[in-house]
């Protein structure tokens, strides 16, 4: 069987992504008996011990720029971002109403009030808000993580009515080191060859894999990896550029696709963290809840929902991205009214001026629709570069 192109496989992504009936998954679902499917948001959730569960873990990442918001707009005011207000839309639409059990991390408070008014929404719904730790001290923070992990694990048990053994999730957390890998792989050949694998296709081929079993996004990847190298595209003489702030409401497509038009190549990002929020594999020696625990304190990236606890430590992990990838320049592209994003952003700035890197910020909307502005910023702060550099 051949090699599917890279057009064919964004095309099966780009499917997946304007599906707002998530398709794909109510037919995972029917497939077989007893299926059941958690959604989760951004921006980290354990995706092995839902997987290990028997069930499809579910990206509900808002509405998109495609749906019109007219219920969620009843139950959160006007002055936060549009991911809740959105996510609210998509379940009293009914959009989601084949999914059995919805786990709100933590990012930020409308997210935790979020998990309380779903219980109330839709009590038929097991939900859970899942809080991860901003202590690092393993035995404060780790002790802590580790029962919030075995909290989660038996939720999952009840809502399934099977146990999840240390072997099943051994094999979970197996699968998921190789789609990090994978990932890993991914993002390394972007910042490469960044004009064999835009940004707006990486983008969507993150997306399609929290929207589908790992084993299948783990072929996907390799299958995608294989036709990018492949192909034979125009190198341009863009700049590099690293977008950072856009780790939980996403982005419209057509803001990436603009900021590339701009004359910018994508090498780094935290556009849907999850896959990639562990940076190392997670060892399957011991206890696999431990492992999972002490690969978050450990081993886990640096975003605005994470409390850093030396000052003079914030922002040095984003310039190591940045200079692994090579980047020119940084656009901090963050969601209107997302406090953790806009609190960063500062501090974030000061480090990089520090570090004599180029860099704008301007704030966005998951239904953005006016994307001239961004792309002359975009390609002006491209021009600059180019200039001044």
């Amino acid at each position: 069987m051949s090699t599917p192109s890279t057009e064919e496989i964004v095309a099966r992504c780009q499917a997946l992504f304007d599906d707002l009936d998530f398709s794909a998954a109510r037919a995972w679902k029917a497939a077989g008996q007893g299926r059941k499917v958690i959604g989760f948001l951004p921006v980290y959730a354990p995706l092995e011990l839902i997987h290990a569960a028997g069930c499809l873990p579910l990206a509900v990442f808002g509405g998109g720029d495609r749906m019109e918001v007219i219920h969620g707009d009843a139950y959160y005011q006007s002055y936060i971002c549009r991911i809740p207000r959105s996510t609210v839309e998509l379940g009293v639409t009914g959009r989601i109403d084949f999914v059995d059990g919805m786990i709100f991390p933590f990012v930020c408070d409308v997210i935790r009030n979020l998990s309380g008014m779903w219980k109330i929404m839709f009590p038929n719904v097991w939900t859970k808000f899942f809080d991860t730790p901003q202590n690092f001290d393993p035995e404060v923070g780790g002790a802590y993580y580790i029962e919030e992990l075995k909290e989660l694990r038996e939720g999952l048990e009840q809502l399934t009515g099977r146990p999840i053994t240390d072997e099943n999730l051994r094999a979970s957390i197996l699968h998921y080191n190789e789609n990090r890998r994978l990932v890993r792989a991914v993002y390394d050949f972007r910042a490469n060859a960044p004009w064999k694998a835009p940004a707006s296709d990486v983008y969507l081929l993150m997306r399609a894999g929290l929207m589908m079993p790992v084993e299948d996004h783990n072929a996907m990847l390799e299958d995608y990896l294989a036709a990018a190298e492949a192909e034979d595209r125009p190198r341009r003489d863009n700049v590099r550029i690293a977008i950072y702030g856009s780790f939980c409401e996403q982005p419209p497509l057509n803001l990436i696709k603009s900021v590339e038009m701009a004359g910018c190549y994508v090498v780094e990002d935290d556009y849907a963290l999850v896959n990639r929020f562990l940076t190392e594999d997670v060892p399957i020696e011991g206890d696999p809840i431990e492992a999972l625990a002490r690969a978050y304190l450990e081993h886990s990236v640096e975003t605005s929902c994470k409390y850093v606890p030396k000052e003079e430590d914030k922002g040095k992990f984003h310039i190591a991205q940045i200079r692994k990838a090579r980047a020119e320049g940084v656009i901090y592209a963050s969601p209107s009214f997302c406090d953790p994003a806009l609190l960063d952003r500062p501090m974030i700035a000061h480090r990089l001026t520090e570090a004599g890197i180029p860099h704008i910020s301007f704030k966005y909307a998951e239904n953005s629709g006016q994307m001239q502005p961004i792309r002359e910023q975009a390609g002006t702060f491209a021009d600059s570069i180019k200039l001044w550099s």
